[in-house]
C-alpha cells in the first residue's frame, strides 16, 4: 500500500479502536454467572464429524447387495446418507440425502447394520452426526 493511502486507513483503524475500548475513567465490568450456574459450558452431547473420521471408527461394515433391477439396467452411483451414530456406536437415525432410488433401499439396509467404536469427547462417549457415502459400481461390461 502506498504511503499517501496509509493516512486514512490508519485514521479509520484508530477511530474503531477508540470506539470499541472503554473510555478514560471507565472500567470494564466482569460479571459472574448467576448463583447455581458454573462458568463452564454445558458438555456437548453430540458432535459433527466428517466421513473420513468416522470411517476410522467403523468396526462392523455390511456391504450392500447390488439390487437386481439396478444391475440389469446398469445403474451405478453413490447414495449419500445422513446418519446419527449413538454414543454406543450404533446407527440411531438414517436419512437419505441423495442417490438413485433403485440403490437407496439396499444402501440403507446395509448401513443400518454398521457398528462404530464410540467417539469420545473429553473422555465421554457422545452421539455423532455424519454423512455416509455408499458407492455402487458395476465391473466388467
Amino acid at each position: 500500500m502506498r504511503a499517501e493511502k496509509l493516512g486514512p486507513v490508519l485514521f479509520l483503524l484508530v477511530t474503531i479502536w477508540v470506539a470499541l475500548r472503554p473510555g478514560i475513567g471507565q472500567s470494564v465490568e466482569q460479571t459472574s454467572p448467576p448463583a447455581g450456574q458454573s462458568e463452564s459450558q454445558p458438555e456437548p452431547t453430540h458432535v459433527r464429524l466428517e466421513q473420513g473420521v468416522t470411517r476410522g471408527l467403523l468396526i462392523k461394515k455390511v456391504n450392500p447387495e447390488y439390487p437386481k433391477k439396478a444391475r440389469k439396467e446398469r445403474i451405478q452411483g453413490t447414495v449419500v446418507l445422513h446418519a446419527k451414530i449413538s454414543a454406543e456406536g450404533n446407527i440411531a437415525d438414517l436419512s437419505v440425502v441423495s442417490g438413485d432410488p433403485l440403490l437407496v433401499k439396499s444402501a440403507v439396509k446395509a448401513v443400518k447394520q454398521w457398528k462404530y467404536k464410540p467417539y469420545l469427547r473429553e473422555g465421554k462417549p457422545v452421539e455423532v452426526d455424519t454423512e455416509i457415502r455408499v458407492n455402487f459400481a458395476l465391473s466388467g461390461g
